[in-house]
């Protein structure tokens, strides 16, 4: 005879049991969600500890920021997708009223160690509207806890096994584990191809800019174009076309190499694989 008893559901750790394991109020709590962006906190490298203290305590007097935030501030990096990692918690005493600017409020928010053996590996899954980057502790307490652990650590695979889909590169250029994916490619300049892995059109491009590849390919996690014409447009007709991409890399060069060179090699993968003529290449 079949059991009529219902199947337990799987228990999920959330974020509101361990502040509840800190002793910490969620009515105290403000969790706070960062991405890299140019306006802000451009990449991981720049998110040093004081630039993010720097640039948290800084807030518009218009907008989804609270007028009167909690005592305490979890401080959250946005990696691939939802995912957000714990890197800090502050203690807000209160606005520096005498910094208050005609746009901007700035609070004395100093780093405390409410939390410190979970910074940099407390991992919960944000709301499904990212959007809103600043969450009120009883709001924040349902966020479920994805992993408590150092993160992991993805090895190079060499230039010639780079192949990452578009939710890959975005994780590669912001996460922790893909750290030395990030020093080897800010090494090279080089040729890569975008590859459409639905229609099969490609696209040939260079990166000769002071960072290199890395530099290049943070730009293309940011907006899913990289300020290409047909990129941009095929993006305009279908918000969703970056997750058909495939990038990997066709040719690397040393820092030194002359730029008449790195320039020849993208004429002729752009002639070789046709990019101009049936990829998405414009010119």
């Amino acid at each position: 005879m079949e059991s009529t008893q219902p199947v337990p559901e799987p228990f999920v750790l959330s974020l509101g049991a361990v502040l509840a394991a800190a002793g910490l109020d969620p009515h105290d709590v403000l969790a706070i969600r960062h991405t890299y962006k140019e306006s802000g906190l451009p990449s991981r490298a720049a998110a040093t500890p004081e630039r993010v203290l720097a640039y948290t305590r800084e807030q518009h007097h218009v907008g989804k920021f609270p007028k009167e935030p909690a005592r305490h501030w979890l401080i959250f990096m946005g990696e691939g997708g939802r995912r957000s990692r714990l890197t800090a918690v502050y203690e807000n005493r209160g606005e520096a009223v005498a910094e208050r600017t005609e746009r901007y409020r700035y609070y004395d928010v100093a780093p405390v160690p409410l939390l410190a053996s979970l910074e940099e590996r407390l991992v919960v899954e944000w709301s499904a509207d990212p959007v809103n980057w600043a969450k009120r502790g009883p709001l924040a307490a349902r966020f479920p806890v994805l992993e408590i652990a150092d993160p992991t650590t993805e090895a190079f695979p060499g230039f010639d096994h780079v192949l990452l889909s578009y939710g890959d590169l975005q994780s590669m250029v912001t996460e922790t584990r893909y750290a030395g994916w990030r020093t080897a490619l800010e090494a090279v300049r080089g040729i890569y191809l975008i590859a459409d892995e639905t229609a099969g059109q490609c696209y040939v491009g260079k990166a000769d800019g002071e960072r290199g590849v890395l530099g290049r390919w943070e730009a293309y996690a940011r907006d899913g174009h990289g300020g290409n014409v047909a990129l941009r447009d095929a993006l305009e007709l279908d918000p969703d076309q970056p997750e058909r991409y495939m990038f990997s890399l066709l040719r690397v060069f040393g820092s030194n190499t002359p730029q008449a060179q790195i320039d020849a090699a993208e004429k002729h993968y752009k002639e070789a694989l046709m990019t101009r003529r049936f990829g998405l290449n414009r010119n």
